[in-house]
């Protein structure tokens, strides 16, 4: 069954839970309860990459995420931290993070891929087009499916040749990540030919809008969290490792369902 991946904002501003989890403590005690709901790993992550966020510091990122991930590792938890920060991914991995999910595929910082060569983590790569306030700007494509194969195979290369072996390398489509809402749907339908990377393959579509734009618009969090679940199982249908969510419950149980009727 396809891993569930739960999602830990260390931050003041995701936009779907920003701010709620930004005190160490707290955000402890919500991996904790995901966990328990049945998440496989945890994704901390000190920075929000939202449609039109602002980068933030590495110190401040590392502020906050670094007593999180600590904490959760020395528990036995597998963690995952989420960052674009080389300086950060080490420190996270030295506290205890087994992998790193970069959704800029190593991009946005020169010194990531040889940073995560240097450890024995895992290393999520993304597909990415330019930081949060221009995603929008560069969503475009000639074929969507095509381009962001040829352009996750060319981060996989990069990869490699920094030193880490395609059995550490994770290839996530960067579903929303310059991609706008259809252009979306036609990555996911193609979810089969992401295998063809030989790595693999990690999906989060949680609570995003284009999901909301399927319901008809201004979907809340309970239909997103829904919609999300219904994709996760369409993800574990076309073989993807793993599923990234807000909302653990809905999504296990959803893929608890889906493996009951095949049985």
């Amino acid at each position: 069954m396809t891993l569930v991946m739960g999602i830990v904002n260390v931050t003041p501003d995701s936009f779907s839970d920003g701010g709620r989890f930004l005190d160490p403590d707290v955000a402890i005690a919500h991996a904790r309860s995901l966990r328990a709901q049945g998440a496989d790993m945890l994704d901390v992550g000190g920075e929000s990459t939202r449609p039109g966020a602002e980068r933030v510091a590495p110190r401040v990122e590392q502020q906050r995420v670094l007593p999180v991930v600590e904490a959760l590792a020395s528990e036995g938890l597998i963690v995952s931290v989420d960052t674009m920060n080389a300086t950060t991914a080490r420190a996270a991995v030295a506290a205890g993070a087994r992998i790193v999910n970069d959704v800029s595929g190593g991009m946005a910082d020169p010194d990531m891929l040889a940073a995560v060569a240097d450890t024995d983590a895992d290393i999520a790569l993304g597909h990415w087009r330019g930081p949060s306030v221009e995603m929008y700007a560069r969503a475009e494509y000639d074929d969507v499916v095509a381009e962001v194969l040829a352009e996750l195979q060319e981060r996989v290369d990069a990869a490699e040749a920094a030193g880490i072996p395609r059995a550490r390398i994770v290839v996530d489509p960067g579903i929303g990540f310059g991609k706008r809402g259809e252009q979306n749907w036609q990555v996911l339908r193609a979810l089969p030919r992401l295998s063809g990377l030989g790595c693999r393959v990690l999906i989060g579509t949680s609570r995003k809008r284009f999901l909301a734009e399927a319901l008809g618009g201004d979907a809340d969090l309970g239909r997103r969290d829904l919609a999300t679940a219904v994709t996760s199982v369409l993800a574990d249908r076309a073989g993807a490792w793993a599923v990234r969510v807000h909302d653990v419950p809905t999504t296990r149980d959803a893929l608890a369902v889906a493996h009951a009727w095949e049985a």
